[in-house]
């Protein structure tokens, strides 16, 4: 994520700024433009973009409580922004820790957007496409004979469900911890579950088997039987020779879901690096030195995303460690695993 600036005073801004805090001008991002830009005010509910006095906008209706920064074309009948619109089920609002959990999983679905948004990626909705439609669920737990059963997260044909109680921190660490994952986060679902969406757009509607199939396998293998299989006995010793994760290796279909939300992750975190200039240059260690002075959403191949990556995670991963934290990225990025990052920047670049 880049980092963006207040366009009437040049204040540095983040993505999920609301108001500039050196002139005081109200800030909203605006999908189209992929930028966010400072508002005066119009008519009734509308806004003027300050550059650009003819542009009048209007906040996504999750603003109202204060979920989203997104803004929407004030002659649009939408009432909610390009990524708020593929909501279905949301938390309950009626109560705090509700409009908590809410804010977090908007502002990990605004970054999902942003990149879908920068590559141009199929988003379809229901009212476009009401079979494949993208369309999120996030679903409470239930409590069933005095026992919470967990909402499972989970894609089917564009729908995507996430546990609603994932946006608590000690929820998803148990989670995380009981499943032993080395990584767990609200974006990571997003990423994962939007993976499988794009292989049904990109891959099974464009009918590119062949060339996935020569990558990533034949999903054409039962997947509960696959699914199964790992649950009860793990993942094959090896898995870390050809897979990024564990859970990567039960199936063709996991194993692109996983990349994909990788690549984002990869490529998200290197825009935020190059943004504000960072460089790794270890003294003694030239070997190690990178600088990222490429748009990672225009790289020219993932080894040139990789190239810049494992220095820049390393040295993360380093001063996490030095605060007493877990690496930020404890991963391994295999040849194998290089060659299937690869095809999904071919992907991508082919959409």
């Amino acid at each position: 994520m880049r980092l963006f600036a207040c366009d009437h005073c040049g204040q540095p801004v983040h993505f999920d700024n609301r108001q500039c805090m050196r002139c005081g001008h109200q800030l909203g991002f605006v999908p189209e433009l992929l930028a966010i830009y400072a508002l005066e005010t119009g008519d009734g509910q509308d806004w003027r973009v300050v550059a650009e006095p003819d542009r009048t906008v209007r906040f996504c209706a999750n603003a109202e409580l204060d979920t989203c920064n997104w803004l929407v074309g004030a002659g649009d009948p939408e009432p909610f922004c390009i990524a708020c619109r593929h909501n279905r089920l949301v938390p309950n609002t009626d109560t705090q820790q509700g409009i908590d959990r809410w804010r977090r999983i908007g502002q990990a679905e605004r970054h999902l957007f942003y990149s879908l948004l920068r590559w141009n990626l199929p988003h379809p909705d229901r009212k476009q496409d009401p079979q494949g439609g993208l369309v999120f669920d996030f679903l409470e737990d239930e409590v069933q004979a005095g026992y919470v059963v967990p909402a499972r997260t989970g894609h089917e044909e564009g729908l995507i469900a996430i546990r609603a109680a994932e946006a608590d921190d000690v929820t998803r660490e148990q989670a995380r911890a009981s499943m032993n994952e080395p990584y767990r986060t609200l974006l990571g679902h997003f990423r994962h579950e939007t993976g499988h969406f794009i292989w049904n757009k990109l891959i099974r509607d464009r009918n590119q088997f062949d060339a996935f199939r020569a990558v990533f396998g034949d999903e054409r293998m039962d997947y509960g039987v696959a699914l199964q299989q790992h649950y009860d006995n793990g993942p094959p010793p090896s898995w870390r020779d050809n897979f990024i994760s564990a859970y990567a290796s039960a199936h063709p279909w996991e194993d692109f879901a996983e990349c994909f939300a990788h690549y984002l992750h990869i490529v998200d975190t290197l825009e935020t690096a190059r943004s504000f200039g960072l460089a790794v240059d270890p003294y003694g260690y030239h070997e190690m030195a990178a600088e990222v002075d490429f748009d990672p959403y225009r790289a020219e191949s993932a080894a040139q995303l990789v190239s810049a990556w494992i220095p820049l995670s390393v040295a993360i991963n380093a001063i996490q460690r030095s605060m007493g934290q877990p690496d930020a990225y404890p991963f391994i990025l295999s040849p194998p695993v290089v060659t299937k990052l690869e095809y999904i920047r071919q992907v991508i670049g082919a959409a």
